[in-house]
């Protein structure tokens, strides 16, 4: 099972989720990193090659996780947010192509 590596503050972000949509957080990182697709995902292409995006619809509202799956060595959180637009904000795709970015390696 490959390792998470959180960039920048995606990983105190998902801390601050609330207790449901972080434990379904949790579980469909963990699908991830076994090789296998979470449950509601999404491919981000305008991000980078390999980001995709994890859909969580809970009760206390919609949680998206920005991640790259693409390396060999770990499983790169690149950004963790609640959705609360139709569209996911300009400010979010930003900060996640920026941390793509500074991983800076191809596969």
């Amino acid at each position: 099972m490959r390792e998470i590596s959180f960039h920048g503050t995606s990983k105190n972000d998902l801390r601050t989720f609330p207790s449901d949509a972080r434990g379904e957080a949790g579980y469909q990182l963990s699908k991830v990193q076994q090789g296998l697709e979470p449950s509601s995902w999404k491919p981000m292409l305008n991000i980078g090659p390999g980001v995709c995006e994890i859909r969580i619809r809970e009760e206390s509202g919609q949680y998206r996780i920005l991640y790259v799956a693409k390396f060999a060595d770990a499983v790169h959180v690149l950004h963790a947010f609640q959705k609360k637009t139709q569209r996911t904000a300009k400010a979010d795709i930003e900060l996640a192509k920026k941390r793509y970015k500074e991983i800076g390696r191809t596969p």
